[in-house]
This record gives C-alpha cells, sequence and structure tokens, in this order.
C-alpha cells in the first residue's frame, strides 16, 4: 500500500486511489433498464446488495467456463413459493448439468407441471381447520391434499410399470416422472426439461417425501398381493453422481438453501479423496469444486451446516481454496428475494431468450 506522511497521532494517512481500492457508487434508478443492470449496480454498492451482485459475477463464471460442470443443490419450499421456472431457465439455458433436490421440493415442482396450483394462505383459517379441509400449509401458502393425490397416481402409474429385476433409485424414478411430463404435460417443469436435457436430478433423502411414501404404500399394496417388492438402493445414485463428476475438469456448486442436497453434493470431494487414500483410484482422481455459489439465510453463528462458509468447507477438502483458483459468493438473503435477480442478470448476460434450446447433454 501506498503510505502518506506520519501524523501527530501516528496515524500514517493512506491515498486509497494509490492503494487502488475499489470505489462503491449510488445506485442509480434512472440509469436502471434491466434486471443486470439493476444486479451491476447493487453489486457496486453494500451488504446484501453487494453480495447479489458478487453472486451473479461468480454464476456468469461457472456459466461460461465450458470445462465447468455446475451442479444445482435446492432445499426449502422454492416450487411452492412459485420459483421452478427459475430452475428450468437454468436446465433450459444449458448452465446446469445436474441437480441434487430435497423430496418435497422435486413432489410441490411435480404438482405444478402437470398443470395444477398453489394458494395463499389465509390468515382467517387456523391450522386444524386447514387440516379438516385437507388443505397442507407451508408458510404463508397452500398445497391442497388434492394435489398430493394427484403425485400418487403419477407415481402409482410408474411404479405399477416397473420391473422388479431393476433397482429402484431417485434418480430413475425422475427419470420416469419427466417421461410422464414430456408425454402428459404441456407447460414447464424442472423434471420435464432435465429429463429433456439428459440432466439427471438425485434425491438423496428419497424417504422424506411424497414420492418415498408413495414408494412405499406401493410396496405394501405388491405385498398383499403377494408381488416382489421393488427393491431401492441409494448408492446407485450415490456412485452415478460421481461418475458423472469425474468426467470432467472443472466443477461447480449453485446451492439454493442447505440440507441434505447441499451436503450430499459437497462430499464428493472427500470420497474422492478417500478412494486414493484407500488405493481404491488413481491420484489424479481427486476432484473439488472450483466455484461455489449459495444463497441461503442461515447465519454461521448458530453452526449448522446449512449456515457453513466455503472457507469452512475448504478445510474438509470439498472446494479448491481462493489461493489456488477457487471462486465463491455467498448471499445471505431469502431465496425468493436474491435468486430472481442473480438468474435474471446472469441469464441476460449469456443471451438466453428461452427460445434457443442447447443440445442434450451426453
Amino acid at each position: 500500500m501506498a503510505k502518506g506522511e506520519k501524523t501527530k497521532t501516528g496515524r500514517v494517512l493512506h491515498d486509497p486511489i494509490r492503494d487502488k481500492l475499489v470505489p462503491i457508487h449510488p445506485l442509480d434508478l434512472g440509469k436502471i433498464r434491466t434486471v443486470d443492470d439493476l444486479v451491476r449496480s447493487m453489486g457496486r454498492t453494500a451488504f446484501t446488495a453487494r453480495q447479489v451482485g458478487d453472486a451473479a459475477d461468480v454464476l456468469e463464471a461457472m456459466a461460461r467456463d465450458k470445462d465447468c460442470f455446475v451442479v444445482l443443490t435446492l432445499s426449502g419450499a422454492m416450487t411452492v413459493a412459485k420459483m421452478g421456472l427459475l430452475f428450468t431457465d437454468l436446465i433450459d439455458s444449458g448452465i446446469v448439468g445436474a441437480i441434487v433436490s430435497t423430496g418435497a421440493l422435486m413432489a410441490h415442482g411435480l404438482v405444478e407441471a402437470a398443470g395444477h396450483s398453489h394458494y395463499r394462505y389465509d390468515p382467517k383459517m387456523d391450522d386444524r381447520e386447514l387440516f379438516l379441509a385437507g388443505y397442507n400449509r407451508v408458510y404463508d401458502s397452500i398445497e391442497p391434499e388434492v394435489n398430493l393425490d394427484l403425485v400418487e397416481s403419477i407415481a402409482d402409474r410408474i411404479f405399477e410399470a416397473w420391473d422388479a429385476d431393476i433397482t429402484v433409485s431417485s434418480r430413475r424414478v425422475l427419470e420416469r416422472v419427466g417421461d410422464y411430463l414430456i408425454k402428459h404435460s404441456r407447460g414447464r417443469g424442472i423434471l420435464k426439461s432435465a429429463r429433456e436435457r439428459g440432466v439427471p436430478v438425485y434425491i438423496p433423502a428419497f424417504t422424506d417425501s411424497e414420492l418415498g411414501i408413495d414408494l412405499a404404500l406401493h410396496n405394501r399394496w405388491r405385498k398383499q398381493q403377494g408381488m416382489e417388492l421393488l427393491r431401492f438402493d441409494p448408492y446407485e445414485d450415490f456412485e452415478h453422481f460421481a461418475g458423472h463428476m469425474l468426467q470432467h475438469k472443472r466443477l461447480g456448486i449453485f446451492t439454493v438453501g442447505g440440507g441434505v442436497p447441499r451436503n450430499w453434493s459437497q462430499q464428493f470431494g472427500v470420497y474422492t479423496e478417500l478412494l486414493i487414500r484407500h488405493n481404491l483410484a488413481e491420484p489424479e482422481t481427486l476432484k473439488r469444486y472450483h466455484y461455489g455459489l449459495r444463497i441461503c439465510p442461515e447465519p454461521v453463528h448458530w453452526g449448522g451446516l446449512s449456515g457453513s462458509t466455503y472457507s469452512e468447507a475448504v478445510s474438509w477438502g470439498k472446494f479448491v481454496p481462493p489461493e489456488e483458483g477457487g471462486k465463491f459468493a455467498e448471499v445471505y438473503e431469502d431465496a425468493t428475494v436474491a435468486l430472481p435477480l442473480v438468474v435474471g442478470a446472469v441469464l441476460e448476460r449469456i443471451g438466453y431468450t428461452g427460445k434457443k434450446k442447447p443440445k442434450r447433454r451426453g
């Protein structure tokens, strides 16, 4: 840093321009014409607005890096909150190559893709009344029980046609759901686009979902009928994900929320290191994420994993440190606020309009 003269109080005052500090600027709405204009201007301000601007820069870097394979991890009620088409755009634009999600998020997204709606919660109704009416409350929104009956009917069609010799995994189930939507749905949706683009979708905690319950119910029915039960193996997902990731030179992760999807995806780096340590793989197998973007309001000081920083994850061998080229951004904000800004800005930057569809992934 360029030092100035020493003052009488002992301080040596520096010149910020000579020290090449980056100035911040007022957000001038008169100069804003697009989502990207707004996000770039936010990035030149402070606090959470700056985090949003930095997040868009990291996601853009992932999107433009031709050697980078991007994993999207999802938790929270994002499809009930009507964020589903943002994830569909991330698939259709070619940015996202794999998705790891909670089962509830995919089930609620299936409701939407099949043409059914979620509704605003009326505070005049208490939760007991909602239960008796078959209205499941998700914070300030309603998922009618009849919607979940629709999910069950779709799952039943899939499981009834399942060959008992084929092991069930979340990825295989969701591929067949995607096939169903391609055939029967005219609207857009995460699983429909994922199937069309060859993007695998995994639910690590499959039994913690409507779809997992549906499989349990179906197997009860099979047992009652004296039929062979369907076998579910979570390691089929685990190894398929690992094999997919090992094919790529660089990796990026875009996390909305946290929970099992985030950690299941991040532990891939730990898995490759352990394979090498146990002489089950060659040293060049070692893989870590080069890019990371997280949108989650969970603070660090509660001690929960969803609040853990990327710098913490570096210590576990999950990420390439910044000193070696790692690029990370973390936005401590409700995803329904930050996500449309970040995704909208980056889609504008890469020229995605929703009309041009990329080629199916390998």
